[in-house]
């Protein structure tokens, strides 16, 4: 089991920045690939970005690809979601995940069905 608690949710303005962590516990080992989806009210959850566990390879979405950037401190086993130039349509309930399923290096899971373990989410709400 692989447990994780996101952090660092809230209400900002467009245009702001704001650092979501996922601290993961138990069998973190394990995890071969980390990653953070989001889900806006009345939508699907969505990939945001994934990060190796030893964190030397990123992938983040074209959606927020220049905006967005995921890293991790592996003394910590925590990830880190950076958020920038933050607009409205960014508001959402995030959430981090791990997968545990090798599926090769140069593979990056970004279906929901291929994480195995899931925080409770954090919220973001961005006014403009």
């Amino acid at each position: 089991q692989v447990q994780l608690v996101e952090s660092g949710g809230g209400l900002v303005q467009a245009g702001d920045s704001l650092r979501l962590s996922c601290a993961a516990s138990g069998r973190a080992s394990s995890t071969y690939t980390m990653g953070w989806f989001r889900q806006a009210p009345g939508k699907e959850r969505e990939f945001v970005a994934a990060i190796r566990w030893s964190g030397d390879s990123t992938y983040v979405a074209d959606s927020v690809k220049g905006r967005f950037t995921i890293s991790r401190d592996n003394a910590k086993n925590t990830m880190y979601l950076q958020m920038n130039s933050l607009k409205p349509e960014d508001t959402a309930v995030y959430y981090c995940a791990t997968e545990t399923f090798y599926r090769g290096k140069n593979y990056w899971p970004v279906r929901v069905d291929q994480y195995d373990y899931w925080g409770q989410g954090t919220q973001v709400t961005v006014s403009s």
